[in-house]
């Protein structure tokens, strides 16, 4: 009976011990690596961006990424210590392709809203922007009732999964709405003839009038919305928010921010390298 009863004490001792072995290395497995742990381990940051929103993210000749946002990426790779990536996509597969891990961030004058915000988090704005539009000088010219733009006669063209494609859908719900998958696309359409206004943030509109003045375009300021553009990470990471915030405080308050807007919104020498 001594020999039975040593031999369960021992044995209930080796299954306890097993247990305790088991639910430590489960601990360890479960225990999360951030963001900045794996931009650090891998020496890169990678980001991304659209590449095709002049001024703040752009595509040259050359296949360089350009912009407010890419000055903004290298600045933090650079205090991070790591080198950078930009991973350029349709702006619809932006924010999925964050929520899947493919990139550590998102700079491509994404507008913090409240549905976008339930998936991923924000960190800013650093830029507010707004919607506009923008048309050619004879369509602007005919001074349309909006309950005449209201018609599915008018064609409004918008950036697919954006802000002013929600825009276009709760203001003119009864128009013919043509989704691109980038603003040259629905530049394009508009130059072509094809819709009869883009609606999309006002750099973009305003820009596309200087890249193309032999085609009478027309546009207007100040925009009809508030929108507030965003740095875009994964939720539940604490720590690489912290460091966003403090990274934008930081060019903030030192002026650098201010400098990096006027370079990419005042300075148009850059407009040359665009395709």
């Amino acid at each position: 009976m001594k020999k039975i009863a040593l031999y369960f004490t021992v044995l209930s001792a080796l299954i306890l011990a097993c247990g305790c072995v088991h639910t430590a290395g489960k601990g360890q497995a479960a225990s999360p690596v951030s963001t900045l742990d794996r931009i650090s381990q891998r020496n890169l940051l990678v980001v991304g961006t659209a590449g095709s929103m002049p001024p703040l993210n752009m595509t040259t000749t050359d296949g360089d990424i350009i912009g407010l946002e890419p000055d903004l990426a290298e600045r933090m790779a650079a205090e991070m210590g790591v080198k950078v990536e930009f991973k350029t996509m349709p702006f619809a597969d932006l924010l999925p392709a964050l929520e899947a891990g493919e990139v550590d961030m998102v700079l491509s004058d994404v507008t913090i809203t409240g549905r976008r915000n339930m998936k991923v988090a924000f960190v800013g704005p650093y830029f507010i922007s707004g919607k506009t539009f923008l048309t050619t000088e004879t369509w602007a010219a005919s001074a349309k009732k909006p309950e005449e733009v209201n018609s599915p006669d008018t064609r409004l063209t918008a950036l697919n999964a954006s802000t002013s494609q929600e825009f276009v859908e709760e203001t003119f719900p009864q128009a013919t709405l043509l989704l691109a998958d980038d603003y040259d696309a629905a530049v394009k359409m508009v130059l072509e003839g094809e819709a009869d206004a883009m609606i999309a943030d006002y750099p973009i509109c305003l820009l596309s009038v200087i890249r193309y003045p032999e085609a009478n375009l027309f546009s207007v300021v100040p925009p009809y919305t508030y929108e507030p553009i965003g740095i875009a990470i994964q939720k539940n990471d604490p720590l690489l928010a912290n460091w966003l915030e403090n990274f934008l405080t930081t060019l903030s308050g030192s002026g650098e921010l201010k400098g990096l807007k006027e370079k990419w919104f005042e300075g148009g020498t850059w407009i040359k390298r665009l395709p």
